[in-house]
C-alpha cells in the first residue's frame, strides 16, 4: 500500500532530511590562514624535520656529500618556514609574544617553542657541516635536530586536528601519520635530488615506505571520515590529493626502479616526491576549508516540522 501511494506521487509523511543552518550560514568560522603561508609552513617544517633525520643517518654512515646537503636544505626550509608562519601572523612580534608561554596542553604553543629550539640546532649542524670546523659541535647539533626532527614534521597535524574543522578533527588519528610520511617523502626526495646516486639507498627505502604507508592512511582517513571524505575527493582538494597519489607513488617507483643507476632518474624522482608532498599539504588545507565552510558537514540534519 505505501510503495503505491509514493508511486501516485503522494507526499510522504515527513520530509527528506535537509542539512542547513541559520541564514544558510555556516555553524563554524573557516580558519582564517591563508593557503600559501599555513599550507606552505605545513610543507617546509616537514620537509625540515624529515631532512634532519636523513641528514643523522647520512652522517652517521659516512655519506658526507648527502648529509651535507639534506642539513643545508633542512636549514632553509625551517627558515622559509618561520617566515611563513610570521607572515601569516602579520608581525614578528607575535611569534615572539608565543614564546612568552609554555603551555603543553596547546599545540600552538609547542610548536612555537619546537620551532625556535630546532632552528639553531638545524642551523649549527648546517653551519658546521660547509665549514667543516668544530666536528663534535656539529654532531651534536646534528643528533639534536634529528632528535626534534620527527616532531616537526607531525606536530601540525595535531595543530590542525585540534580545531573544529570537520575534515580535520574528523581525522585526528590519521592526520599525524599522513603528515609523517608525507615529510618523509619529501626529505627523501630532495636527498635523491642532492645526493650522488651512489649514496641514495637509504633514500630509496624511504621513498618506497613513505609512498606506501601515505597512500594506505589516505585510504584509512577517507574510510572513517564518511561523507566529510567528500572534501578530500572533490573540488580542488580532490584534484590536489589525486595529483598527489600520482606523483608520490611515481616518484618512488622511479627512484627505486632506476635511482641507483641513473642520475637523471633519481633526480627526477625525487622531484616528483618534493611535488607530491606539497600536493598532499595543500590538498589537506583545501580540504579543510571547504568543510568548514559547508553547513551540512558541521551541523546533524533536522526534520522539517520537528
Amino acid at each position: 500500500m505505501t510503495r503505491t501511494r509514493q508511486r501516485r506521487g503522494e507526499q510522504l509523511m515527513v520530509p527528506r532530511a535537509e542539512f542547513d543552518s541559520y541564514y544558510g550560514r555556516p555553524i563554524i568560522h573557516a580558519p582564517s590562514w591563508a593557503a600559501r603561508d599555513i599550507a606552505g609552513y605545513f610543507f617546509l617544517g616537514g620537509l625540515a624535520g624529515a631532512g634532519s633525520v636523513l641528514a643523522a643517518g647520512a652522517h652517521l654512515t659516512g655519506r658526507r656529500r648527502t648529509a651535507t646537503g639534506m642539513k643545508v636544505s633542512s636549514l632553509a626550509a625551517v627558515s622559509l618556514s618561520a617566515a611563513a608562519l610570521v607572515h601569516d601572523l602579520g608581525r614578528p612580534g607575535r611569534f615572539a609574544n608565543m614564546l612568552r608561554v609554555f603551555k603543553p596542553t596547546s599545540p600552538m604553543s609547542m610548536g612555537s617553542w619546537l620551532l625556535s629550539v630546532y632552528g639553531p640546532a638545524a642551523g649549527a649542524a648546517a653551519l658546521c657541516a660547509i665549514t667543516g670546523r668544530l666536528p663534535r659541535a656539529g654532531a651534536a647539533a646534528t643528533a639534536a635536530a634529528a632528535v626534534l626532527g620527527p616532531a616537526l614534521a607531525s606536530y601540525t597535524a595535531v595543530l590542525a586536528a585540534d580545531t573544529a574543522v570537520p575534515a580535520w578533527h574528523g581525522a585526528h588519528r590519521e592526520l599525524p601519520y599522513l603528515f609523517t610520511a608525507s615529510a618523509t617523502a619529501a626529505a627523501s626526495g630532495m636527498a635523491l635530488v642532492l645526493a650522488p646516486p651512489g649514496e641514495s639507498g637509504p633514500a630509496r627505502c624511504a621513498a618506497v615506505l613513505a609512498a606506501t604507508t601515505e597512500s594506505a592512511v589516505t585510504e584509512i582517513a577517507e574510510r572513517r571520515l564518511g561523507m566529510v571524505a567528500e572534501t578530500w575527493r572533490e573540488g580542488r582538494a580532490g584534484t590536489l590529493l589525486r595529483t598527489a597519489r600520482v606523483l608520490t607513488l611515481a616518484g618512488a617507483a622511479t627512484a627505486a626502479l632506476a635511482g641507483g643507476r641513473s642520475r637523471p632518474a633519481a633526480v627526477a624522482g625525487g622531484l616528483a616526491l618534493l611535488g607530491g608532498s606539497v600536493c598532499t599539504r595543500f590538498g589537506v588545507f583545501a580540504a579543510g576549508i571547504a568543510s568548514a565552510e559547508d553547513p551540512k558537514y558541521t551541523v546533524v540534519p533536522q526534520r522539517k516540522g520537528a
